[in-house]
């Protein structure tokens, strides 16, 4: 092999790394690392979702991590590659506990990122391939149970005779994206969701929703969608995948089901949680509770002085169900991010006399512009045509971690914004308020930062610059019987839409559980950044989310279609490992700084 190759320089690499921390000499591995350089663990090492930066928190990790760990095997999978001085592969490697894929960039420096990752668990693997179930036992037995009996036998026993080890509590995509790999991997859950319905949280939004994302970003695991399916895709299509998924997966899901409390006890290391399904009350023990309720749990309703006068129709946007009923009639909708561009959409094209309240800057990105510029590279068919699965793109997307990710995205940013100059203009004209991010970073890291403050542009955009929805920025000073003053100048209204977005994911837990275990987990979403609602300190990863938090047995999951699906892999091998038995400990612990 030539030494001086991309493969040949990734190899070499490796083998020190697996020199090094086969000796158990956590110095020595930090040495292969450039004084800029960065480890992201997903589990592998910290049983946690990590980011080290630097050689020195790099060596304090293995030092804390390599007794119990165990690394080796390190290897190069297929062929590396090298551009603007820098070389790149995937690897494969080994711990103690399960197997391992990641991704390493080296530079004239040394390491420059390394991307481990929990694959699966040494004897807990998923039954699949040629390891799949046989389905039928061949040969006579009087005592057979047919596969819809011992369905219909689990159904009748799990969550009363027989306790589930996890309780999800959330059945939108998310809860049944991580309920279907807890499935794959034999640990028995139940799935709890106040809809009748899988995927009636889709159904009962707005009618015009659809997905802003492309269809290349929005698999679920283990089932992706069929070649013919829309780039995006209408929320009742989504809503029926995701309830035939539900069947197809042999989910246990509790529809028409609300949770009323949950406790947990430190003593037996258990929750009780109770729930109410179908009119009858229902007692769960599970030992680990999974708050899947996502981004979208808790509405932001602020106090507007003057609400309870008004005499038309007053709601939060989660609350909106279309523009039917409202032509000829003056809509107000109070924000300016996503659900209240497509909302204003919708009622303008019902007819309705729509006017938007802007309260403070939002970014803008056209979904063509971002599918070309920011997207495409990974999710799309040119992407496949390139050989990266979904799969793939997910790993290559983690392997940058979140401290440089900005920096990768301001020029895509700055290129859109001269593609789109034409739109960006007009919005201005009219007196939008425009960003892109406050470090020009664009919609991911306003994403990531904060869960808001973007549209995806399906045509509402043009709306506003041709001013068929109406503009009026400022804050919303109160409500009059009779419509809403903002800066000022009253507007007459017959509906005012509250798109005010929602509360952190631990209101939720506030709710449910206590207060006081909201506190001790803090804040959910975010990553430190200092930016507008995203106060620091530096984080590296996501507060709190598909990782252990301050309170035992707790956790939270969300996000995009494409978060719920990559980072449930991770929090179901967490949940696995702890259903066996396994050692898990948990190296740097997220701390809380900030309550909600």
């Amino acid at each position: 092999m030539d030494a001086h190759s991309p493969t040949g320089k990734i190899t070499a690499w490796l083998a020190q790394l697996d020199a090094a921390l086969t000796a158990g000499d956590g110095a020595a591995a930090a040495k292969l690392f450039a004084p800029t350089s960065f480890w992201r663990d997903f589990v592998s090492f910290t049983w946690n979702l990590k980011t080290m930066e630097g050689p020195e928190e790099i060596e304090a990790m293995l030092k804390a991590t390599l007794p119990a760990v165990k690394p080796r095997n390190w290897r190069l999978e297929g062929d590396a590659t090298e551009a603007d001085g820098v070389t790149e592969g995937w690897i494969a490697f080994e711990t103690e506990a399960g197997r391992g894929e990641g991704h390493l960039r080296i530079n004239a420096d040394g390491g420059f990122t390394l991307l481990t990752t929990l694959r699966e668990l040494k004897g807990f693997e998923e039954k699949k391939g040629a390891s799949r179930e046989k389905g039928v036992l061949h040969g006579a037995d009087p005592n057979r149970r047919t596969w819809k009996e011992r369905r219909e036998d689990e159904a009748a026993t799990l969550g009363y005779t027989e306790q589930p080890y996890v309780v999800i509590v959330g059945g939108g995509q998310g809860g049944i994206g991580l309920g279907a790999r807890l499935r794959r991997l034999g640990v028995p859950t139940i799935i709890v969701e106040k809809n009748p319905r899988p995927g009636d949280s889709w159904r009962n939004r707005y009618k015009s929703l659809c997905l802003h994302d492309p269809v290349w970003y929005d698999h679920m695991p283990y089932l992706p969608y069929p070649e013919h399916w829309p780039v995006f895709a209408p929320k009742d299509k989504i809503g029926d995948w995701l309830e035939s998924y539900t069947k197809i997966m042999e989910l246990n899901y509790w529809g028409a089901t609300t949770c009323e409390s949950a406790s947990y006890d430190a003593a037996k290391g258990e929750w009780t949680v109770k729930v109410v399904r179908e009119g009858k009350p229902v007692t769960l023990r599970p030992k680990q509770l999974i708050l899947a309720t996502g981004m979208s749990s808790v509405p932001n309703i602020p106090d507007i002085p003057g609400a309870q006068d008004f005499k038309g129709t007053l709601h939060h946007s989660s609350k909106h169900k279309g523009g039917d009923g409202w032509e000829g009639k003056r809509c107000v909708v109070i924000g300016s991010n996503n659900s209240a561009h497509d909302i204003c959409a919708d009622l303008w094209e019902h007819g309705a006399d729509v006017t938007m309240v802007q309260r403070s800057s939002t970014h803008i990105a056209r979904s063509d512009s971002l599918m070309d510029l920011a997207l495409g590279a990974l999710y799309s068919e040119e992407a496949l045509a390139n050989g990266i699965t979904t799969h793939k793109a997910d790993m290559i997307f983690a392997s940058l971690p979140y401290r440089i990710l900005p920096g990768t995205q301001i020029p895509v940013y700055a290129e859109m914004k001269e593609r789109d100059k034409d739109l960006y203009e007009r919005l201005e004209e009219r007196g939008f308020l425009l960003d892109f991010g406050e470090d020009g970073s664009g919609l991911f890291c306003k994403y990531l930062r904060r869960g808001s403050g973007y549209y995806i542009d399906v045509g509402a955009s043009e709306l506003v610059a041709d001013g068929k929805i109406k503009l009026k920025v400022g804050a919303t000073e109160r409500i009059t019987p009779n419509g809403v003053v903002v800066a000022g100048e009253e507007i007459p209204a017959d509906l005012i839409v509250l798109a005010t977005g929602y509360a952190s994911m631990n209101g939720w837990a506030a709710q449910l559980i206590s207060q006081e275990v909201a506190d001790k987990v803090g804040k959910c979403w975010g990553m430190g950044s200092g930016t507008t609602k995203d106060p620091g300190p530096w984080e590296g990863e996501l507060r709190n989310m598909w990782k252990p938090t301050q309170q035992e047995g707790l956790w939270f999951h969300g996000g995009n279609l494409h978060q719920s699906r990559h980072y449930s892999i991770y929090l179901s091998l967490q949940i696995k490992a702890r259903m066996e038995g396994l050692a898990t400990p948990v190296y740097a612990l997220q701390e809380t700084h900030h309550k909600s």
